[in-house]
Parts: structure tokens; C-alpha cells; sequence
């Protein structure tokens, strides 16, 4: 089966947007016009969800990845207490994504540090995962990877401690929860090891992996086996997620590229792929043919090499 490719949170036209909110903005209303104005927002924000659910389906995108503030101040117990108002509307939007065979996935924002040397980091980080966990439940999603919450390892050299506090996680969490390499504080062989010890799997990100190990090109034989290494840590191997971005000004540029120009042949095997670049929808339609051109090249180059 070729890999299935994924859409985060928006698109570059204005087909998906989604409204936001400051608290200075929230706090300038009463409390009975903050609950209205998250009403509001909340209401709209649901549409809006809707409307991306309906572009990745005329679009053939099977994965789509929902913008961590979509809903604003759900972290909070007023915040919540609004959104669960919408039980049922959230329910049939998250039962319709899964009828169109669409896979929702969330990516809590840099904030959330498990391996943070301060208990108020900690405890700051688990009230945002909690909120997405409530999401993904107001959504009708299963408590697997499958609706997985996807986070990087956070403070380095504190592998220890973000196990165990993996482990005393809330099952809500803990049962969506993937870890994620980056381009400093955890290697792929680093936040792998984590994954195994944690027993929670491993999202492997190409572009992280060669930016840290200072790495020429997506062939290096690391990039394959990191891949198969990260594939083995997934309780169903098919619903391992990878992603995939290209440097912006050179192939070591941290910074992405608005465009996917480069793939690892090894991503074939990948089953799911999220793509993470600037241009969103027009990278994925410039990677309509990825597979079977890359495909078929290898096809010829091992037929060959087999004569």
C-alpha cells in the first residue's frame, strides 16, 4: 500500500482558518460574556473543522492533523466546561472524520516539557496534554496511537525522569502518546530508546534526524533503520507516523522549505507521512506522484540489479 499523507492544520488558501484568541482579549469581556465569546469561537472553530474534514476528503488526504489552539482556553476549567456543551456536535464531527477514513492527530505546542526540572513546567505540560486528550474524547477518537498526541522529548540529559512521568500519566494521555526526535536535545537512537523504555512509540522525523546527525543526504543508511527501528515500537506497525520536511536554504537548514523537493526512498515503507511544509496543500500535490515514480525507479533498480 502506498503511504498515506497528512495535512496540518490549516491550508494556504483561506479555505481552513481557524479564530483565535488572546487573554487579554477574553478578559476584557464579563464572565458571562467570556462564556459567549468561547461559544463563539468554539461554534465556529467546529465548523471550520468541518470544512477541513470536507477538503481533505475532495482532496484524498487521509490524515489531518488539528491545530493545538483550536480551541482557546480549554484548558481551563471554565474553558472546558464551554466545550463540553458541544458533546455531541464534537462527536459526530470526530465519527464523520473516521466514516471518510480520515486519521486526527494532535501536536501539543512547545510548552508541554515532561522532562522539565521544574514541577510547575510538569504540571503546566500535563494540563495541556489533558485538554487534548479531552479533545480527542469529545472527538469519539480511541484512546490508542492510532489519535495519537505527539510530543518531543523537551529538557536533554533528563531521560529518566521523562520516563517515569510518562508512566504516571493520566491513560488518557499516556495511551495516544508519541515521542518525536529533534535537532538538539534528543537523537532519533536517543528519544528511541525513551519510546522502548516508556513503552510508548516513535514518530521518526527525517529532516530532525539529518539536521542533528549532520547528515548529507535523506540515502544515509541511518535514515532507513531509524525508520524500522521507530516502525517496531508501534503496537500495529501499520499505523506508524513519520514526517517529512526539506531545509529551506540548504539541505541542512533547519528551517522548512515551502516545498517538498526531496524524499527518502525509504519512506515507501512508511505507511502514514505528515507533511510539514510551508506551502501545506500544494506540498502534498506536488508528492501526488511521489510513489510511483519512486516506485517504479526502484522497481527498475532491483530488477536490474538482480540480473
Amino acid at each position: 500500500m502506498q503511504p498515506r499523507l497528512g495535512l496540518v492544520c490549516i491550508t494556504t488558501s483561506k479555505d481552513v482558518r481557524y479564530r483565535a484568541l488572546t487573554r487579554k482579549r477574553l478578559l476584557e469581556h464579563s464572565e458571562d460574556g467570556q462564556r459567549r465569546l468561547l461559544e463563539d469561537i468554539y461554534r465556529d472553530n467546529i465548523q471550520t473543522l468541518d470544512t477541513a474534514l470536507r477538503y481533505c476528503e475532495r482532496e484524498k488526504i487521509s490524515l489531518y492533523r488539528l491545530p493545538s489552539s483550536i480551541f482557546p482556553f480549554s484548558d481551563e476549567p471554565f474553558g472546558l466546561a464551554v466545550l463540553q456543551q458541544f458533546k455531541e456536535t464534537l462527536g459526530r464531527s470526530g465519527r464523520r472524520a473516521t466514516e471518510r477514513g480520515i486519521r486526527l492527530v494532535m501536536h501539543p505546542d512547545q510548552f508541554v516539557v515532561l522532562s522539565s526540572d521544574s514541577e510547575g513546567v510538569v504540571a503546566n505540560s500535563i494540563k495541556i496534554l489533558q485538554m487534548h486528550a479531552d479533545i480527542m474524547d469529545l472527538l469519539d477518537q480511541p484512546r490508542s496511537p492510532w489519535a495519537l498526541l505527539e510530543i518531543h522529548g523537551g529538557k536533554s540529559d533528563r531521560e529518566d525522569a521523562l520516563v517515569e512521568r510518562i508512566k504516571q500519566l493520566p491513560e488518557a494521555i499516556r495511551s495516544r502518546l508519541c515521542l518525536e526526535n529533534d535537532e538538539y536535545a534528543y537523537s532519533a537512537e536517543e528519544i528511541h530508546a525513551v519510546c522502548v523504555r516508556a513503552g510508548v512509540p516513535m514518530v521518526f522525523d527525517a529532516h530532525h534526524h539529518i539536521v542533528h546527525e549532520k547528515l548529507d543526504s535523506y540515502e544515509h543508511p541511518s535514515v532507513a533503520e531509524m525508520l524500522a527501528k521507530a516502525r517496531a515500537t508501534w503496537p500495529d506497525p501499520e499505523h506508524q507516523v513519520v514526517h517529512i520536511s526539506n531545509g529551506r536554504e540548504s539541505f541542512n537548514d533547519r528551517q522548512h522549505s515551502d516545498l517538498i523537493a526531496i524524499m527518502p526512498s525509504s519512506y515507501l515503507n512508511a505507511p502514514w507521512i505528515e507533511i510539514e511544509a510551508k506551502l501545506k496543500e500544494e506540498a502534498i500535490r506536488g508528492l501526488d506522484n511521489w510513489c510511483d515514480v519512486f516506485g517504479a525507479a526502484r522497481t527498475s533498480t532491483m530488477t536490474a540489479a538482480a540480473k
